[in-house]
């Protein structure tokens, strides 16, 4: 599972630049909002799956409970973050072509940096700002916020877990979603996917078509 070495991200308009690129991944994590923190720990490699919010200044920032294996080790580590986005199999007998196999079409994105412990009012800030970005998707709902909750129940809840923020010094983004095939290719297998339901893949594999 290889992604075609060709590709370039959508284009907002004529010309391709990094900004675009990076507008659309800061898209997605805002879009998904769920990850993957892979570490080493004394006792071996660990993971975490975790809510995360990007600041957009190249920060991202997640909380562990104070209990996770992760929490002692991550203080000053480089650590990895996997956000993965709408994945699907695809069978070769969509494509309409002759001698093609089986595959899997996805997209992912690989972050990695090294990471710091939050203080305290920086973990409810965060935690204020994720909460916010989360409700908003869920419009015309009235929006939550920890006002509705009791104070002293608020601050046990806090001092439960421990927020960090990774610095983020590379981004890799995987998208692999049948670019090396011909056009009419692509959309008949599109089309299946859209037959059985799987419709963001389909919307990707239109909308990742090479330009």
């Amino acid at each position: 599972m290889h992604p075609d070495p060709a590709f370039r991200w959508p284009k907002s308009g004529n010309d391709h630049n990094d900004a675009d690129e990076r507008a659309a991944l800061e898209a997605l994590i805002a879009q998904i909002g769920f990850g993957m923190i892979f570490a080493t720990t004394p006792d071996g490699p660990r993971v975490a799956h975790v809510p995360v919010f990007s600041t957009g200044d190249g920060a991202l920032q997640f909380h562990l409970s104070r209990g996770n294996a992760l929490t002692k080790s991550l203080p000053g580590m480089t650590a990895l973050c996997v956000i993965n986005g709408p994945d699907a199999y695809i069978s070769p007998d969509w494509y309409g072509l002759d001698d093609q196999v089986p595959t899997w079409n996805y997209l992912a994105l690989e972050l990695d940096g090294p990471v710091r412990e939050m203080e305290r009012e920086g973990l409810v800030a965060f935690m204020d700002d994720l909460a916010e970005h989360n409700e908003a998707k869920l419009a015309p709902k009235t929006p939550w916020h920890r006002d509705k909750m009791d104070v002293g129940k608020f601050n046990k809840m806090v001092d439960s877990i421990v927020g960090f923020e990774m610095e983020i010094m590379a981004w890799r983004p995987t998208v692999k979603f049948s670019q090396n095939k011909p056009a009419v290719a692509r959309d008949n297998a599109a089309d299946a996917l859209d037959a059985i339901g799987r419709r963001a893949v389909a919307h990707m594999m239109r909308e990742f078509s090479p330009k």
